[in-house]
């Protein structure tokens, strides 16, 4: 990929100043006419050799757009807080939002590619790395994220032209550092690596630019028109119709297995045992996040269920056994503004804890494939896609070393119904009963086949859904919190 890259490009003076200053002002009403529409995000990913001008690059991005709405974000080796947490995660939290353009100066290639190339990273590991960034490109993609990514590129030649030239002048050669001297001793190496890695990366929907870097201005009119030319294809082209209504619920084949219609919702338990096994199985819980080894996992736990099933409840019961300096509850509700300007799995993608933490989310990124889906807020592509990207997301979060507790509280139509009606006749529960939920009780049906698709699709050996049979309001606590406790013990057993 690199080979027209290294042929001898240049501008001259002349020609430089007399292109500069149109280009610069049409790149600014790009950037306007981005920020007024508001349909995507901008994210430009800065890559490529030491010393070929990425540095000179963002600088002049930010001179030649207006600054208040363009945001760079320098990724070096990770800090002790992002180290806490999955690789993606520091990236996902410096996403742009929708008109806004974000620069990646280094990104999620970074690191993989420097463990490879240090030994650190066998062929495999490399191939799963790459499999990794092309699922999340991908996915960034089909949310509407504009991936520009550029991949600034030297010669052998020339980067060692560039270096001798840097250290000859005083003014210059600070900003040639023993480890810029280093990586180039293994440029041979780099190459090989980096080759195959932008053939395998560079993708219809994310692919990568090589920018010609010998010559600086050269350099930068070739990024400013190329950026311009991205921006107004996109920018110009029609907008994306809305999504077409959800399709009407029809009933499964009849050899599937309706996973909620085979529990038996109604267990048994009296009062007396409950309190002894609630008892137990807290002091289980509590003894689990203060054992030694806890600071090495995090634990995440996603609450889902039918309304009323008693997912409130059976929280307070996990939280009455938890340090409440060390637990979080993120109540998930309609995204809002800042949220909807973002891909979808970013405003959880910010709630995920670090070792020796737990977060609670009362509903979750479950919402796009079970209320989204069923009310046709989602387009049938986007919430089909998103199992996969689930499941991802949760084998990212695991693979880091979380535990990943999924609960699936479910109800009878005949207690629900009991329960709304409890609600309404009690002043302090009044505020739980609102018109929409008894509006949703008429698509019963399409939730749950929405929710044994969900189940069927989303419960991996990483990341199981637990169903919970909740028509006794004791024996599901007790079992969401004697299911955790034996998750955490069995995860400790497991730490290191």
């Amino acid at each position: 990929m690199f080979e027209a890259a290294e042929l001898d490009h240049k501008v001259t003076k002349a020609d430089y100043k007399r292109e500069e200053p149109e280009l610069r002002r049409a790149l600014l009403q790009a950037q306007r006419d981005l920020g007024a529409q508001q349909r995507f995000p901008v994210l430009i990913l800065i890559a490529g050799i030491e010393g070929a001008g990425k540095s000179e690059t963002v600088h002049l991005l930010n001179e030649w757009l207006d600054p208040r709405f363009i945001e760079v974000t320098g990724f070096a080796l990770p800090t002790e807080e992002e180290a806490a947490h999955p690789p993606m995660w520091r990236f996902w939290r410096a996403l742009p939002p929708k008109g806004r353009i974000g620069v990646f100066f280094g990104a999620w290639q970074t690191m993989p590619i420097l463990e490879r190339v240090m030994g650190r990273l066998g062929a495999d590991g490399f191939a799963a790395r790459m499999e990794e960034i092309l699922r999340l490109e991908r996915m960034l993609a089909e949310e509407g994220v504009l991936l520009v990514k550029y991949w600034f590129h030297l010669s052998k030649g020339q980067q060692r032209k560039r270096i001798r030239a840097l250290e000859k002048e005083k003014e210059t050669s600070w900003k040639v550092t023993r480890y810029d001297r280093a990586l180039f001793e293994r440029y041979d190496d780099f190459r090989a690596v980096c080759d195959p890695f932008l053939r395998e990366t560079s993708t219809g929907e994310a692919p990568w630019t090589v920018v010609p870097a010998a010559d600086d201005r050269y350099r930068a009119l070739f990024v400013g028109r190329h950026l311009l030319g991205t921006l107004r294809a996109r920018l110009d082209a029609p907008a994306p119709p809305k999504p077409p209504p959800a399709k009407p619920f029809t009933v499964p084949p009849p050899d599937r297995l309706n996973v909620i219609r085979a529990l038996t919702l109604r267990q048994e338990m009296s009062r007396a045992d409950y309190d002894r096994a609630l008892v137990e199985a807290q002091a289980r819980l509590a003894r689990a996040t203060r054992h030694k080894r806890y600071g090495k996992i995090s634990v995440i736990g996603v609450f889902e269920g039918n309304d009323a099933a008693g997912k409130g409840g059976a929280v307070r019961r996990l939280g009455a056994a938890l340090d409440p300096r060390a637990y979080r509850i993120v109540p998930v509700a309609a995204p809002t503004e800042e949220e909807r300007a973002q891909p979808y799995l970013w405003r959880f993608w910010r709630h995920v804890p670090r070792p020796g933490r737990l977060t609670i989310f009362d509903r979750s990124w479950y919402g796009r494939v079970l209320v989204e889906r069923v009310e046709g807020f989602a387009a049938e592509a986007d919430w089909r896609r998103a199992y996969a990207e689930i499941n991802d997301f949760e084998g990212q979060l695991v693979t880091h070393g979380a535990v990943v507790a999924k609960f699936w509280l479910a109800i009878s139509k005949d207690e629900q119904h009991r329960r709304f009606q409890e609600r309404e006749a009690t002043p302090f529960k009044r505020h739980k009963i609102t018109e929409e939920d008894w509006r949703n009780r008429e698509k019963w049906d399409a939730y749950e086949e929405a929710v044994c698709e969900m189940v069927e699709r989303t419960s991996t050996g990483q990341a199981p859904w637990t169903l919970v049979e909740a028509d006794n309001k004791l024996h599901a606590r007790v079992k969401v919190v004697t299911t955790l406790a034996d998750m955490l013990e069995a995860a400790l057993k497991r730490a290191k």
